[in-house]
């Protein structure tokens, strides 16, 4: 239950700031998902959420 909820502020946080991001190279890597369904747009950054969260966890550890 808890990674369901990570993962979830991770799309909101990716659909927010996701042209800001994409600077840095995440929201390109294979395993994000872009679709475009009844004329909108739906981007699923399956493996920059993936990436992001080994980072923060990595970070907590050390700190």
């Amino acid at each position: 239950m808890r990674w369901f909820i990570i993962l979830l502020v991770f799309l909101l946080v990716f659909n927010r700031f996701g042209t800001w991001l994409e600077r840095f190279g995440l929201g390109r890597l294979p395993g994000d998902v872009r679709l475009r369904l009844f004329g909108r747009n739906v981007f699923l950054p399956f493996a920059s959420s993936l990436l992001m969260s080994f980072l923060l966890l990595a970070l907590g550890r050390w700190l």
